[in-house]
């Protein structure tokens, strides 16, 4: 309640903070420089990329002076959006410099392919010095003037001369370019230093630059006057969301044709900005109306319009000036939030729309509906596979954090999760989903569901309406048994009991998915990763990625070769044909790796040795195998014992797959090489930690805690 009440505070806050910007009007595009040096840049101009209307409207602002760039780069004085008009300053024509007798000069700016025009109506053309010029356009006579020469300077003011050497005449018509002829005076003046040469020109009228600059005679130079462009507009140009009123205007030329053009402006008098962005009401009217009150305009006698607040219909004076405020902001905000809890509530409800629409999809293509067929065929299989919802395993996995992750393999990654009654899960996230391979995989989930013994990873269940199927199991503490016997810090040892039950227990769990399930397993990748250990050290079959369970009608199952490099049978590898004598195979390289301590691929063996099988194969055939066995395990009392395992590797190893035992025989051998050497067997004192594990006792050195990181 407290965090909604400080969102409300917010809302009318910003309320009010937007009230108050509205109040200033705009005249440039948002996130636009308004000024350059002293000059205001409106509006279809604009200094930067995506402030102007076009390229004839970008403004350059260099040390504070702007200057339009698609015009030569003209200084810009003034841009007046009421008229349509800019002023600028260019350069003189004169022939002052080399004296000229009935010569034509152009001006220096052709406005042929601009949106501008020469303003007729705020221009002037002025002739200074004797002689006489004429506008000319096609060659035709406009206008022009001849000032009088006078043997004696005259001083008077460029913009009001009086025909004493200097003249003016009114512009005729808006133009895009024009040529000027101007002819010298043959009469020899005296009394002063002569003057040979005629100035001609177009200046801003007078009256215009004072509208501007007042108190200034005006802003060019001896070598620059100022002059008034007008520009146009389309109908593409203009905007009519922001745009009040449209005007068409048409503007006469000299060659007797209209240009039309289109003007954008407030719709009342009350309001102020620029039309081209939008209006706002003028400030000193705002303050009219937040005290009830109406804006009023009335026009004294010289034509000044003087703006007055008119309360005749109101009774409450200028004290409901903030209780107006108020009212209006409280208005806004309360508006705001509805919509805001509106458009909060719309959101979620569409978002849940979506998301149960998305679940159900990705249930589907994962195979949920199959789930249902396979366990509504199958008496005593209905409701016996457990499917979690995607809420459940994030809660679990805290939205699969990167701090839950336990491992990563081939098939996917697995986070470590606790669900809501307390069990610690472990939680494999698949890479991919291959939609040829959805049957086979629900039938795996379907038969490893009915799977119950000690020594193999119990599935919990599945989640179907992920993008990628989710399978859960139970949480395995110890790690796995590549870690314990290859640990490389020294601070580990297992001893030779504890890695004779290991076996055992290992071959007990395969002779069981062989043989002892109601359709066949086959596991397709044993090896020491795969194989987890619990809180008491027993071993669990995990990471059934690549199993497949077998018909009773088919002796061998034909895939693409899947497996470990090290552990693989090469009869598979050489014909694509898994059969339980594969896993007898992988399981006779784990057997080894408990008799050495050696890992499968080693890099500080060479040549064919690097493969531990070799290695083993050629030491058994050479009569030197216990010169590689692990030199912790070996003793004079158990050498009986030693030989027989060894001898049952060496069987689980050969070449031809049916000539290894199968998984039971190998249990069988196992447990009696077990229980025989249990009495033989003197445990040394290893005396660190102490681990109980029904009828017997045995003795590992402390190390740190590990975790699974492999499972189903």
């Amino acid at each position: 309640m407290t965090n909604l009440l400080h969102i409300y505070l917010l809302i009318i806050f910003i309320s009010l903070t937007m009230v108050a910007t509205a109040l200033v009007p705009s005249y440039v595009k948002p996130g636009c420089t308004e000024m350059c040096g002293n000059v205001r840049i409106p509006y279809p101009f604009g200094i930067g990329p995506n402030c102007f209307l076009n390229k004839w409207y970008a403004v350059d602002c260099n040390s504070s002076t702007p200057y339009l760039s698609a015009l030569k780069n003209l200084p810009l004085l003034v841009v007046d959006l009421d008229n349509q008009t800019v002023l600028v300053n260019v350069t003189m024509t004169s022939g002052c410099q080399n004296p000229v007798s009935n010569s034509s000069q152009l001006l220096n700016i052709d406005l042929g392919d601009t949106p501008f025009l020469f303003s007729k109506s705020h221009n002037k053309f002025i002739v200074e010095g004797c002689g006489a010029a004429v506008i000319l356009s096609n060659g035709n006579a406009l206008t022009g003037c001849t000032p009088t020469c006078f043997q004696k300077p005259v001083s008077y003011r460029r913009r009001d001369c009086f025909g004493i050497n200097c003249c003016q005449t009114n512009v005729p018509f808006y133009m895009k370019t024009f040529a000027v002829n101007i002819t010298t005076s043959s009469r020899q003046m005296t009394g002063y230093k002569s003057r040979s040469c005629v100035s001609a020109f177009f200046e801003a009228a007078d009256s215009y630059v004072r509208q501007f600059f007042p108190g200034q005679s005006g802003v060019g130079s001896n070598s620059l006057v100022p002059l008034v462009l007008r520009w146009t507009l389309t109908e593409n140009d203009i905007s009519q969301r922001s745009c009040g009123v449209i005007k068409t205007h048409k503007l006469e030329t000299s060659n007797d044709t209209l240009v039309s053009t289109l003007t954008c402006s407030c719709q009342s008098e009350i309001e102020e900005g620029n039309p081209y962005l939008g209006c706002q009401v003028t400030e000193e009217c705002t303050k009219c109306m937040d005290t009830w009150g109406y804006c009023r305009y009335n026009e004294s006698n010289d034509g000044v319009r003087n703006f007055y607040c008119d309360h005749r219909f109101h009774n409450g004076g200028n004290n409901s000036s903030s209780s107006r405020a108020i009212f209006l902001g409280v208005g806004i905000s309360i508006g705001v939030l509805i919509l805001t809890i509106t458009s909060i509530a719309t959101y979620k409800i569409i978002r849940r729309t979506k998301d149960k629409r998305r679940r159900k999809r990705f249930f589907e293509r994962n195979g949920g509906l199959l789930l249902k067929q396979q366990e509504a065929g199958k008496e005593g299989l209905a409701n016996k596979t457990n499917l979690f919802t995607s809420y459940e395993l994030e809660k679990a996995t805290d939205h699969f954090n990167e701090n839950r992750i336990l491992g990563r393999g081939g098939q996917g990654t697995v986070y470590k999760g606790m669900l809501t009654d307390g069990r610690l899960v472990a939680v494999k996230k698949s890479k991919a989903v291959d939609e040829s391979q959805l049957e086979q995989f629900i039938n795996e989930v379907v038969i490893l569901s009915q799977v119950n013994h000690r020594n193999v990873v119990k599935l919990l269940g599945c989640c179907l309406e992920t993008e990628v199927p989710l399978l859960v199991s139970e949480f395995v503490p110890n790690g796995t048994l590549y870690k314990h016997i290859h640990d490389e810090t020294g601070e580990v040892f297992v001893p030779l009991n504890m890695r004779l039950r290991i076996a055992t227990e290992v071959a007990g769990a395969l002779s069981y998915l062989h043989s002892a399930t109601s359709i066949p397993i086959y596991h397709r990748d044993i090896k020491s990763t795969n194989i987890l250990l619990d809180e008491k050290y027993r071993a669990k079959i995990s990471d059934f990625g690549t199993s497949r369970f077998i018909s009773i009608s088919r002796t061998h199952l034909t895939t693409l070769v899947q497996g470990t490099i090290g552990y693989l049978d090469p009869e598979y590898f050489q014909s694509s044909q898994f059969t339980e004598k594969s896993d007898v195979y992988s399981f006779g390289v784990v057997l080894v790796e408990l008799l050495t301590g050696e890992k499968p691929i080693s890099l500080t063996r060479f040549g064919e040795t690097r493969s531990l099988v070799t290695h083993f194969m050629m030491a058994f055939e050479e009569d030197r195998v216990m010169s590689i066995l692990d030199a912790k395990i070996v003793r004079e009392d158990v050498m009986d014992e030693l030989m027989e395992v060894i001898n049952l590797a060496f069987r689980c190893l050969n070449l031809y797959g049916k000539n290894r035992p199968t998984m039971k025989e190998v249990a069988s051998v196992l447990e009696a090489i077990r229980t025989s050497s249990m009495s033989s067997m003197v445990l040394p004192d290893f005396g660190k930690v102490k681990c109980n594990d029904g009828e017997e006792e045995f003795l590992i050195l402390s190390y740190r805690e590990s975790t699974s990181t492999s499972f189903m």
